[in-house]
């Protein structure tokens, strides 16, 4: 039986990131926001993300376009779209990468 061992580390203030499992084609991550108003920075990578609302809700932005997600909302992130959110309320966010971000490990 697989037991994650990947600890919780800091990713922004007042968010913190834990790798839930990993291979080299793929990676699910957790990011866990503490308190409203906390961000995920605008940013961009090759991978192309998938993100599942857990709990919380959350205003995103992707390539300048701002939408609003709460508990049960999913979205496909592509390929290098500039992205980022900001907590409304505290909540987790469960993000699939592919291929794995290999800066995460």
């Amino acid at each position: 039986m697989f037991v994650n061992s990947y600890p919780e580390v800091p990713a922004d203030e007042g968010v913190t990131r834990q790798v839930l499992s990993e291979n080299s084609d793929l990676m699910v991550v957790a990011f866990r926001f503490q308190a409203e108003g906390a961000e995920g920075k605008l940013h961009r990578h090759i991978h192309v993300q998938s993100t599942y609302v857990e709990s919380g809700s959350f205003r995103f932005s992707i390539n300048g376009s701002e939408f609003v997600v709460g508990p049960g909302d999913s979205f496909v992130i592509p390929s290098n779209a500039e992205h980022g959110c900001v907590c409304l309320s505290p909540g987790t966010l469960i993000d699939t990468f592919a291929p794995r971000r290999d800066d995460f490990l």
